[in-house]
């Protein structure tokens, strides 16, 4: 589920790479103001700045993956409750599910776990400390703290879930290999 490929690898690379620049280069030429020129530099829609505007664009994605997490929280009971119901009739059946039957219950585990670090985020986005209700940028050293401590909290949860979460993905792949029906003769397996 959370695995990359080599293709999408290399294009978050790149991907990152062009905002690192775009946040580096200037977007428009610099000018001193005259003696005459009035306002601060900045002041306007315009003059908000990049980071001020990646903040915003960090925030809104950051709240979109917290809020993805939520859903497969919200569905992840009844996903293990119908690999449980999978693995008690196989267990009927005669077949050797210790493999299968480990691996859950380590996920279940991690899942509780995961939870728990999950709910962290909560405070964090109810807080939006240097947000403003619109996700506008109100404090930019406070925005970018908020935008980081979400992404740890995202991290530490996928880090949680995510072995266990590959160790119940390969159980359930080297039983269906361990107990493949023989092949007829004549067909290709």
């Amino acid at each position: 589920m959370f695995r990359l490929t080599t293709l999408k690898k290399v294009f978050l690379i790149v991907a990152v790479a062009a905002l690192g620049l775009v946040a580096v280069l200037p977007t428009s030429n610099v000018y001193a103001a005259g003696a005459s020129d009035e306002g601060t530099p900045g002041d306007g829609a315009s003059g908000r700045g990049l980071r001020t505007a990646f903040l915003e664009r960090a925030w809104a994605r950051e709240q979109k993956r917290y809020e993805r997490l939520g859903h497969f929280f919200e569905r992840a009971d009844g996903i293990v409750e119908k690999v449980q119901a999978r693995i008690d009739a196989l267990a009927e059946k005669g077949f050797d599910v210790s493999g299968l039957q480990e691996a859950l219950d380590e996920f279940k585990a991690s899942l509780d776990a995961a939870r728990a670090v999950y709910a962290g985020g909560e405070t964090i986005i109810s807080s939006h400390a240097g947000f403003d209700e619109n996700g506008k940028v109100t404090d930019a050293t406070q925005a970018a703290q908020t935008v980081r401590e979400l992404g740890d909290v995202l991290r530490e949860t996928r880090q949680t879930l995510g072995n266990p979460l590959r160790a119940l993905r390969e159980a359930i792949r080297a039983f269906r290999e361990a107990n493949r029906p023989p092949a007829a003769e004549g067909t290709q397996p």
